[in-house]
């Protein structure tokens, strides 16, 4: 059956896409985090693990269940807080797990328990949100699968899990100290590239194939020799001939935009971001910081040969080597290496052929269209900017600096001084040059919010332009908390209201929490603030975050619920409630 007509049969069952409440299950997790020594790339380091694993465990649950999970942080000297990333927190807006907007972060010796519902199944990840503490390893795999009694419009015999991720040798209080010097000292691109949390620095799995690793070290790496328990071996594939299996796909980097390839095998793309999309084939899949995928692959090959899987740097220019492991097919030798070099990955500035990978991606046939109008709309223009000698980047000229006091304390308890009230502007003048560094290179800092209505329909155009340094203008990939969104389309060059209103796919949009922003471009988004909380809404890459490039959104603030005090307890918001407590 062709994937087209095997779409068409099983599109009307999209509908399990929602849980029944009936069979809804709870799913109860006890974790401890805390700093371990372990070699993810071979080379000895420290890493952020949870109950002693890295990756964090993988958490498995059914579309309606409750899921609770009771973090303890062990972390001697840094507070903590995790995000579930993809997970829309209907009703709970103090579980999302973002420091300073939604919760106090967890001390030190503390434990906060979250607890929400998932509500439709998908493809997600977890993972540190204070800090940068997701470079340093807090993350793992979130995977909901349909309802009790309910299916998934899919069909295969076995699933792969893969967890993207980039590694650095610099720990991670060093990255954020250099990234606030005057001038900025600039982390540079990751030693390694982990897949499951495993990579390979110093040895090649290809070193065979000379050209392999040739572009990315001046000396040719050795092949790599694994004895029992090295964390840093790679998991390999294993797989029968003439079957079809599940490949989700999760990108946790913290600089580096992905692209994933199987020598040999076409993928045919069917999730993105834990929702449904028109399925299409491609030979490899472009993945930005905070996407996931699922790919469907038929081991259709010769089935007495391996084939390499490659994880290669796209988007930047490349000194870190692709990550690498092996397809092994049973039928053949398990020791046996592919018989040819890996795949290479497209060049990295080619970024027409980015767009036009996420331009193949439309929802699903069922799919909820969007509205056909807006409300309430922002243009927010990207800038790299200086503050005082300090490197910053900036929306609409604020680089945003998170409270001590929780946004969601403050708007619920309308404690004034929380943060600025004034909001950042909601768009920029027209005349501004993308094309160029800014004329004026100075910024300012602030933590205004934008607060829209409860329930109207609400648009986002990002706008890219030229940083600090000539020619230079970066993928950014930007990511909502609280909702999905619809990806109206992608334009070159600026904005220009009333007239690229027109090219918008206002069809069959895919519903995403996660988009690229490219070079010198726009991307116009669209989404529903039906979800009383305050949401973040930033560059998905680590240290861009960490030097302002984010907003807030606030939605809803009359409705929402009783928060837990334990989420409030530091800033204005821990005064309030020891007043309250105790009149």
């Amino acid at each position: 059956m062709s994937v087209i007509v095997w779409w068409l049969v099983t599109a009307v069952m999209v509908a399990a896409h929602s849980a029944s409440a009936g069979s809804a299950g709870v799913v109860e997790l006890y974790w401890e985090v805390e700093n371990q020594f372990r070699s993810p790339d071979c080379t000895e380091g420290v890493v952020i693990a949870i109950n002693g694993t890295f990756p964090g465990p993988t958490i498995y649950a059914n579309a309606g269940d409750t899921v609770i999970i009771h973090v303890k942080n062990k972390l001697s000297t840094e507070n903590v807080v995790i995000h579930w990333h993809g997970i829309r927190q209907n009703g709970t807006p103090w579980s999302d797990g973002a420091a300073g907007v939604t919760q106090c972060p967890i001390n030190p010796g503390e434990t906060f328990t979250y607890k929400f519902t998932v509500d439709k199944p998908g493809t997600h990840f977890y993972h540190g949100h204070y800090g940068m503490q997701r470079s340093a390893g807090l993350y793992g795999s979130l995977i909901i699968d349909a309802a009790k009694g309910k299916r998934e419009p899919l069909r295969y015999d076995g699933e792969f899990n893969l967890l993207l991720s980039d590694w650095w040798h610099e720990s991670v209080l060093s990255q954020e100290l250099g990234l606030s010097a005057k001038p900025m000292r600039w982390i540079g691109e990751a030693q390694s590239i982990l897949i499951n949390g495993r990579g390979q620095f110093n040895c090649s799995l290809a070193a065979q194939f000379s050209n392999a690793t040739a572009q990315f070290s001046n000396t040719s790496l050795p092949m790599c020799k694994f004895k029992k328990g090295d964390q840093c071996a790679p998991q390999r594939l294993h797989v029968e001939p003439n079957k079809t299996y599940r490949i989700r796909l999760a990108s946790s980097t913290g600089l580096a935009s992905l692209n994933f390839a199987v020598q040999g095998h076409k993928l045919v793309v069917v999730e993105a971001d834990g929702n449904y999309i028109t399925p299409f084939t491609t030979s490899d899949v472009d993945i930005y910081s905070g996407e996931t995928y699922s790919v469907l692959l038929t081991t259709d090959q010769d089935p007495s040969q391996n084939y390499w899987i490659s994880v290669g740097v796209r988007g930047r220019k490349p000194k870190t080597p692709p990550a690498l492991t092996v397809l092994h097919y049973v039928t053949a030798p398990s020791s046996q290496p592919p018989s040819s070099p890996p795949p290479e990955t497209p060049r990295w500035n080619d970024f027409d052929r980015s767009k036009n990978f996420s331009k193949k991606i439309f929802s699903a046939m069922g799919s909820p269209p969007p509205p056909r109008k807006f409300r309430k709309r922002l243009i927010l223009l990207n800038t790299q900017n200086l503050i005082e000698g300090e490197t910053k980047w900036a929306l609409n000229n604020v680089s945003l600096v998170v409270p001590a006091t929780p946004y969601l304390g403050s708007v619920k308890y309308k404690l004034r001084r929380g943060f600025d009230r004034k909001p950042p502007p909601p768009n920029f003048p027209m005349d501004y040059d993308i094309m160029n560094p800014p004329r004026n290179r100075n910024t300012t800092k602030g933590n205004g919010i934008y607060v829209f209505p409860f329930n109207v329909t609400a648009d986002v155009i990002l706008q890219n332009a030229n940083g600090l340094d000539a020619n230079a203008s970066e993928i950014h990939p930007w990511h909502l908390h609280g909702h999905d969104f619809w990806v109206l389309g992608y334009g070159e060059g600026k904005f220009r209201p009333g007239i690229d209103e027109k090219t918008y796919n206002l069809k069959n949009p895919p519903l995403r929490n996660t988009v690229p922003l490219y070079p010198y471009g726009w991307t116009a988004l669209r989404f529903v603030t039906d979800n009383p909380g305050v949401w973040f809404f930033h560059c998905h890459i680590e240290p861009h975050l960490h030097m302002g490039m984010g907003v807030v959104f606030a939605e809803g603030l009359n409705r929402i619920g009783k928060v837990p005090d334990e989420a409030l307890g530091c800033g204005l918001t821990k005064q309030f409630l020891m007043n309250r407590n105790n009149p």
